[in-house]
C-alpha cells in the first residue's frame, strides 16, 4: 500500500500541466505588461521553458530513478530560513540595526 502511495505522489509531482499553463500565462498579455510596469522589460519566459522542458525530461524516466532524482532534488533545495547561533545574530542585528541604538523615539 505504501509503495501505492509513493507511485502516486511522484506521478502528481510531475504532473506537466502545471508547468505548461504557467508557461502559456507568460506570453499573455497581462503577465507580459505587468512585467514590464514592474521590471521594465518583457518576459522572456525562459524560466517557464526550462521548467516544462525538465518536467517532460523527467516523464521519461525509470519510476526508481525518478524517485531518486526527486529525493536528491528535494535535499539541495535551500531552506527558507536562515538560522544563527545566538552570536551571529548579534552580530547580524548590530550589523543591520546598531545605527538606531543612539535615536531617541518621539
Amino acid at each position: 500500500m505504501s509503495a501505492e502511495k509513493e507511485s502516486s505522489v511522484s506521478q502528481r509531482r510531475l504532473a506537466c500541466t502545471k508547468c505548461f499553463d504557467a508557461l502559456w500565462f507568460c506570453y499573455s498579455p497581462v503577465h507580459q505588461l505587468q512585467q514590464y510596469y514592474r521590471e521594465g522589460v518583457l518576459d522572456n519566459c525562459y524560466g517557464k521553458w526550462s521548467a516544462l522542458w525538465d518536467c517532460l525530461y523527467l516523464k521519461t524516466k525509470p519510476s526508481s530513478q525518478l524517485q531518486e532524482i526527486l529525493e536528491a532534488r528535494e535535499k539541495a533545495e535551500s531552506h527558507i530560513w536562515t538560522f544563527r547561533t545566538l552570536e551571529e545574530a548579534q552580530a547580524y542585528w548590530k550589523q543591520e540595526f546598531g545605527h538606531l541604538n543612539g535615536r531617541e523615539s518621539k
